[in-house]
């Protein structure tokens, strides 16, 4: 999952990403309304966590341009305002959920990630390919029956190869969906954790590295096909 938020004070910002991270969650921040803009023209985002009261393009003005541009974002909304005419406009611009600062962290995963779930998604909300089944909510994974200890990250990298459902997914694009903008282009934290995943799952082989390509989910086992630490 990748979410943007779009929050003002920074510490706050740098908090929420921070803890979005260790639940798996990628996160990348917006301090005014034109940032959000450009983030929302050039990413792909699941979710986006929306201030209202920002700099800018209100935070109401993006959630009408989200809502405008029919990507189908859900929008949860942050506000210090806790009156019930405040919440009221905020769906009726096109909130999904609504949290009233300050509040703790994990309610915010929890909401996410429930968001998440309601979305219209082609994919089950446990998915299952070649023996291996995933399930996002209680971030688990069965081999054959065999749970397989995950770290968050390479949950994550697995997370997008199940989806593409035996589609090729590219080195690039797991960068862009299990990491964030922060991340170097040039790093080989992707190849190091398709090979700390592959061996996790074990044997027979279940990502297989498509030559000048990516990476997807083989079902054929064949050991000739991405099983080395090149990636």
């Amino acid at each position: 999952m990748r979410v943007l938020i779009v929050e003002d004070e920074p510490y706050l910002a740098e908090a929420v990403r921070d803890g979005l991270r260790l639940e798996a969650i990628a996160a990348d921040i917006a301090g005014d309304g034109d940032s959000a803009l450009e983030l929302l023209s050039i990413n792909s985002y699941d979710l986006a966590v929306l201030d209202r009261d920002i700099p800018g393009p209100s935070g109401d003005e993006v959630a009408r341009r989200i809502v405008a541009s029919g990507s189908g974002i859900p929008i949860l909304m942050l506000t210090a305002a806790d009156r019930i005419d405040d919440k009221a406009s905020g769906f009726e611009l096109g909130a999904d959920d609504y949290l009233t600062k300050p509040f703790e962290l994990r309610e915010l995963v929890l909401r996410l990630r429930a968001l998440d779930r309601r979305r219209g998604r082609a994919r089950p909300p446990v998915s299952e390919i070649a023996g291996l089944r995933l399930d996002p909510f209680r971030r688990e994974v069965y081999r054959d029956g065999r749970y397989v200890a995950l770290t968050r990250k390479q949950f994550a990298v697995l997370e997008v190869l199940v989806a593409a459902e035996g589609g090729i997914v590219s080195a690039e694009e797991l960068l862009e969906r299990a990491w964030d903008e922060n991340a170097d282009p040039f790093t080989n934290a992707v190849r190091i954790t398709v090979s700390a995943l592959r061996k996790r799952l074990g044997e027979p082989w279940l990502i297989a590295t498509v030559a000048g390509v990516g990476y997807r989910i083989d079902s054929s086992g064949d050991p000739g096909r991405g099983d080395d630490d090149r990636g």
